[in-house]
């Protein structure tokens, strides 16, 4: 129960900062929500988006699962999560940028590189991994010979490059790319070392940003 008093305590430390007397930011964010960044983060509990970016409640609209995977766009009649939130976000809230924010240490590529997911028996999360499975299979085809880290890292890399290339399968979203209105871009957190890093098309590399 102690964890649970925690977070009520931290709700009611939200609610004097937002809510007392010399707040006004939820005067408008109770009517409304203008977003301009959509972050597309994992579920892993050390990368929170708002928390890492320093953004106030109504900056960022979120959508976290396990590893940061955006799956292609499909017309049929299964559950869309994380389209259904995309569309919301770049049809309704017309967002400007998408952040597909990749980290290190992921729980996610590490069962989809070992084929495991972490000791347990996987009814959903083998499946779910297997979006970046490209990914998987590009770093065993060469980078065998690295040592496991190097491969993880890999692996983490390039399935936030397959995110973003899913991405452009939903129309409605290419045509805003190609239309200079909305921007895509690819970032991953070293949370080791607390490094930014962001993928240039013009190098092929994730790069130091922050």
């Amino acid at each position: 129960m102690e964890d649970i008093a925690k977070l009520i305590d931290g709700f009611k430390q939200f609610q004097e900062r937002y809510f007392g007397e010399e707040s006004s930011l939820f005067t408008d964010l109770k009517c409304e929500q203008k977003p301009k960044t959509l972050v597309i983060g994992c579920s892993d509990s050390r990368v929170d988006p708002a928390l890492l970016t320093g953004c106030d409640p109504g900056e960022l609209f979120v959508v976290r699962n396990v590893a940061n995977l955006v799956p292609p766009c499909e017309h049929d009649s299964s559950y869309h999560g994380v389209s259904a939130a995309l569309e919301y976000a770049v049809c309704c809230l017309e967002v400007e940028h998408i952040i597909i924010l990749g980290h290190s240490g992921c729980g996610g590529i590490l069962a989809l590189l070992e084929g495991t997911s972490q000791g347990t028996n996987s009814e959903y999360i083998s499946k779910w991994v297997e979006i970046a499975g490209r990914a998987r299979d590009i770093v065993k085809r060469h980078m065998a010979d690295k040592p496991p880290h190097l491969q993880a890292e890999a692996c983490e890399q390039i399935s936030v490059l397959i995110s973003l290339e899913n991405l452009l399968t939903f129309p409605w979203l290419s045509e805003r790319v190609e239309a200079g209105t909305l921007f895509l871009h690819g970032w991953y957190v070293d949370i080791s070392t607390g490094n930014l890093f962001h993928y240039l098309p013009t190098s092929g590399r994730f790069e130091l940003l922050v």
